[in-house]
């Protein structure tokens, strides 16, 4: 089994390294990937201690690469949006054709952003 794409369901959105994302730091807005080097946590999900949120290395800390908040036992942040990056990949790529016919909510919630944005 890989780990290029995945689904969480506890944060209800896709995870793995080839979905990129924003770093889930409320100040943070560098770009990375949702795969197992990015998760706090270090495990899938976040394992024991983590939150299972997704953080840039300057996010992450210890050898269980957890956010500030996991370190200190604190509740998660939030998290933040699919990046728009891979918005388009699903809304567009072929390969994602028979997900999108069965998910007909998300071309509704993307026609919506991308009017919003002015794209």
């Amino acid at each position: 089994m890989g780990w290029s794409i995945g689904f969480d369901v506890k944060w209800h959105r896709d995870i793995g390294y080839g979905v990129p994302a924003f770093c889930d730091h409320p100040r943070c807005h560098a770009t990375i990937d949702r795969g197992l080097s990015c998760v706090c946590g270090n495990d899938p999900y976040g394992g024991e201690r983590g939150c299972g949120l997704y953080f840039c290395g300057a996010h992450l800390a210890g050898a269980r690469s957890l956010c500030s908040r996991c370190r200190n036992r604190r509740p998660p942040f939030a998290a933040k949006p699919d990046h728009p990056e891979w918005i388009q990949h699903k809304a567009t790529d072929p390969s994602w054709a028979k997900w999108r016919a069965g998910h007909p909510e998300f071309a509704s919630e993307y026609s919506v952003t991308r009017e919003a944005s002015g794209r």
